[in-house]
C-alpha cells in the first residue's frame, strides 16, 4: 500500500498528516493527545474547538500548525468493552474515515497510532490485525496506484504479538533452525552442507531451468550469454500469468507501490533488495521451492543464519500469505519489514 510499522513519537513524523485519538470534545486532554496539542501550539486547540464535538468512529480534520504534519486528522476510538458492543465497526471507520479525509486533501502520506490499544484497552494483537486489514481494505478499492504510505507508529518497542500462539510457534521455528545451525561444530556444519549439497540435485541444475541439462555444453563465454534463462522480472511477470493476476494485483498485495514495480518489471536486469523480493514472492503465494527460485534470479537466497529469512520461511511453509500478518511478526522480532519503501 504501502504499509510500515515503524517505533516514533507520531508528533515528529515528517508526513502529509498524522492522526490524533482524542476524546469527544478534542480538548487534548492526557496522554498522546495532549503531547498532538503542545506540538501544535495554541491555534490546534481553537481549531477543534471551532469544529465542536466529534462522534466516537468518526474523524475531522485540521491544520498541523506548529507540527511538522500538515494536517491533524483527529478521530475518536472505542473503549473495549469485551468484543460485542460493536467495537471493531467502530474501530474500522476511525481508521476509514481518517484515511479518507487524507485522500480528499490529497495526502501522499499518513501516520496513524495504533488506535485504542492504549487506554481504551483495545488488545493489541487484534488493534493491530483490525488496524491493517482496515488500512488495507481502503487502499485496495480507493487508492488505485498505491501511492499514499501509511504508518502505524508505536512509541516504544512494544511486543504486538507476545503469548499468542503464533508466537509461540514462530518462536520454536526459530529455536529449531537458527539454534540448531549456530550451536553444531564445524565438522557438524560442514557434514550437512556437504549431504544438503549433493542429496538436492536440482540446486545444481544448469542456468536455464527449462533447459535439459544435457544441452547446457555452451563452447563460449558468447554461447553461455545466450542460453541465460529469465531473470528476476520475467519470473515475476510470468508467475502473475500463470495465475491469473493483474500487476496490480501483485504490488497492492506485496505492499510496494506501482512506481516501484514499474521499475522491477521494466527492467529486465533488475536485482530488488531481499524485502522487495519476498515480499513479491508472498504476493504470488509461491511455495518454498518457487520462492528459492525467485530469490535466486536476483542473487539472493533463504539462510537459516538469519532470522529474517527464517520468520519469513515458516509463513511459506505454513500457508499464510498475508504480508500484514508476516510484518507484525517481523516487527515483534525486531526484523526490517517486506515491502514499504525498501527498493
Amino acid at each position: 500500500m504501502p504499509i510500515d510499522i515503524v517505533r516514533n513519537d507520531i508528533t515528529k513524523m515528517q508526513v502529509d498528516a498524522i492522526v490524533h485519538t482524542t476524546n469527544s470534545s478534542m480538548n487534548g486532554s492526557g496522554g498522546v493527545s495532549a503531547a498532538v496539542h503542545r506540538a501544535a501550539g495554541p491555534e490546534l486547540a481553537e481549531a477543534c474547538r471551532r469544529l465542536g464535538s466529534c462522534e466516537i468512529g468518526e474523524a475531522k480534520l485540521t491544520l498541523g500548525y506548529r507540527l511538522p504534519a500538515r494536517y491533524v486528522i483527529h478521530t475518536v476510538s472505542p473503549v473495549w468493552q469485551g468484543g460485542s458492543n460493536g467495537e471493531t465497526g467502530l474501530l474500522r471507520s476511525c481508521y476509514h474515515q481518517s484515511l479518507m479525509l487524507a485522500k480528499e486533501h490529497g495526502c501522499k502520506s499518513i501516520a496513524f497510532p495504533l488506535i485504542a490499544s492504549g487506554a481504551h484497552a483495545y488488545p493489541k494483537e487484534l488493534a493491530l490485525r483490525t488496524a491493517t486489514d482496515s488500512i488495507g481494505a481502503f487502499l485496495l478499492e480507493h487508492v488505485p496506484d498505491n501511492d499514499l504510505m501509511v504508518y502505524l507508529v508505536l512509541f516504544s518497542k512494544e511486543s504486538l504479538l507476545a503469548g499468542s500462539k503464533l508466537y509461540a510457534d514462530i518462536r520454536q521455528y526459530i529455536d529449531d533452525n537458527y539454534v540448531q545451525l549456530h550451536t553444531d561444530t564445524r565438522r557438524e556444519q560442514a557434514r550437512l552442507m556437504y549431504s544438503a549439497k549433493f542429496s538436492a540435485p536440482d540446486l545444481l541444475a544448469p542456468p536455464c531451468a527449462n533447459m535439459a541439462e544435457d544441452t547446457w555444453n555452451p563452447k563460449t563465454i558468447e554461447d553461455a550469454l545466450s542460453m541465460m534463462d529469465e531473470g528476476f522480472a520475467g519470473m515475476v511477470l510470468r508467475k502473475i500469468k500463470e495465475k491469473g493476476m493483474k500487476n496490480a494485483d501483485c504490488y497492492k498485495k506485496a505492499n510496494i507501490d506501482k512506481k516501484l514495480f514499474s521499475k522491477i518489471v521494466n527492467n529486465p536486469g533488475y536485482k530488488p533488495k531481499k524485502p522487495t523480493a519476498l515480499a513479491l514472492a508472498i504476493a504470488l503465494e509461491l511455495s518454498l521451492e518457487e520462492t528459492r527460485e525467485l530469490l535466486m534470479k536476483a542473487g539472493l537466497a533463504l539462510s537459516h543464519s538469519d532470522k529474517f529469512d527464517i520468520i519469513v520461511e515458516f509463513f511459506i511453509s505454513k500457508g499464510i500469505y498475508d504480508i500484514f500478518r508476516i510484518n507484525e511478526a517481523l516487527y515483534d522480532f525486531d526484523q526490517m519489514l517486506l515491502g514499504g519503501a525498501v527498493l
